[in-house]
């Protein structure tokens, strides 16, 4: 291996042997586990249970906890846990304490009747969703610190593979074993498929600590320890945000936050679409969510060459125009009914063009986070990436019961028109910018592994 590459394809291949490289695989198989179950999964388990559309569309909100985790992201980025960062490091700790939550909670799920118990189900569905929120700041940082240079393109394609996979397990594997057997043996064997995590966790090695500012702080008192921790931990990641991008900052934040608009709403909607129209749960397990995943991985593939060939903006655009479109086939799809075919083709471009947008969006990203601030700001980015979506998705129940589901997706893909707009504007002004050499689309990977 030399700083320039690697000499050959075997050579090359090997570089996923590399133990960091697994273990960032099955942590990303960790982090995806918990969100199709506190999504997606769960409304299929409400629909099929016969609880109504508008109930179901307000659970959406359910997902807000992974929007709204800036607001603890300090706290995992800095506060030690008792016994356990002492043992286990400060990323590990906060890790470890979250999969137990998250295991718990998907247990406690699988006893719940969603009939006579639904405010109880959707405060466990809460209880998931923050534990797994927490877990994501924890391994985010984790993988952004533990990356080895050489490795960062194996690391990161490791990471988005298991994450893929977990949703694999939670989607199609949730609901084969609903069909076959129910939703309570479902929930549990997704909470037991945790241990994956669990076990990752306790084999792994903490990331090279920080410097200590604890003997700079010892002699200052309660407070104004409390007050440094505070400008550090909480203020310093937004001033270093806007001290870098300057007034765009603001437009930068918008199109983070409309960028997955379409997507989002649309997404707490799907199953019970399938549900509806009359496809059973093996079939949206085996078309939707096993062939989809295929159709997500091509789709990532592509994406990713794209953004190494022609940067980042431009498959970012391109990304926002797909999966506004893919909007319109579930919108035909509803006036064709149970056809498999159909359903097919709409999966195959909601999926291509998902895993397209998201590789490119995750490379921006990346690209605006400064490594001293790990945590915090890439919580940042993905809460303002899906807050707006998940409340908006919370009404997909009302419009869905009083306008049908033709209406309903039609409006999705007008949602995702302020995304390809501010696109434009995010590509426009890097270009104002590029003679000056700091283009995303010129040397963003450069910038992201020197910060």
């Amino acid at each position: 291996m030399t700083s320039q590459g690697v000499s050959s394809w075997r050579e090359a291949l090997l570089v996923y042997r590399h133990p960091r490289v697994i273990a960032i695989f099955f942590l990303g198989f960790a982090a995806g586990l918990p969100l199709l179950l506190v999504f997606s999964t769960l409304t299929a388990w409400l629909r099929d249970m016969g609880v109504n559309h508008t109930s179901i569309g307000f659970f959406g909100w359910v997902g807000i906890t992974y929007s709204i985790k800036v607001f603890w992201a300090p706290i995992v980025d800095r506060l030690a846990l008792p016994l356990l960062t002492l043992s286990l490091g400060q990323r590990r700790s906060w890790i470890l304490l979250s999969q137990i939550g998250i295991a718990g909670g998907l247990i406690t799920l699988s006893f719940i009747d969603p009939l006579s118990q639904l405010t109880l189900l959707a405060m466990t569905a809460v209880w998931v969703a923050f534990s797994s929120a927490t877990q994501d700041i924890a391994i985010d940082a984790y993988r952004i610190e533990a990356a080895i240079p050489e490795y960062q393109g194996a690391m990161s394609a490791s990471y988005i593979f298991g994450y893929r996979v977990a949703l694999l397990f939670a989607g199609a594997g949730a609901l084969y074993i609903a069909d076959d057997w129910s939703w309570t043996l479902a929930y549990q064997a997704m909470g037991l498929l945790m241990l994956v995590g669990v076990v990752t966790i306790l084999c792994i090695d903490e990331p090279c600590p920080r410097e200590n500012t604890h003997s700079a702080t010892a002699s200052l008192s309660r407070v104004s320890r409390i007050i440094r921790w505070f400008k550090t931990a909480v203020v310093g990641p937004f001033v270093d945000f806007f001290q870098r991008n300057g007034r765009f900052a603001l437009m930068i934040l918008l199109l983070i936050a409309v960028y997955r608009l379409s997507d989002i709403i649309m997404g707490i909607m799907a199953n019970p679409f399938y549900l509806d129209l009359g496809f059973t749960k093996s079939q949206i397990a085996s078309i939707g969510k096993v062939y989809g995943f295929v159709m997500t991985l091509v789709g990532a593939f592509l994406g990713g060459l794209m953004v190494v060939r022609y940067g980042i903006f431009r498959p970012l655009i391109v990304g926002a125009v797909l999966v506004a479109a893919t909007n319109l086939l579930f919108a035909f799809l509803s006036t064709v009914g149970a056809d498999t075919s159909w359903l097919a083709v709409t999966i195959s471009a909601d999926n291509l063009s998902g895993g397209f947008a998201n590789s490119a969006f995750i490379a921006y990203l990346s690209s605006l986070t400064n490594r001293a601030y790990t945590a915090t700001q890439y919580a940042l980015f993905s809460s303002l990436m899906t807050l707006p979506g998940k409340f908006i998705s919370g009404f997909s129940g009302v419009v869905v019961s009083t306008s049908g589901y033709f209406d309903f997706f039609m409006i999705a893909a007008a949602l995702g028109i302020p995304a390809i707009v501010m696109s434009f504007i995010a590509y426009r002004h890097d270009g104002m910018i590029s003679s000056n050499g700091s283009s995303l689309d010129n040397s963003s990977l450069k910038k992201a592994s020197s910060k």
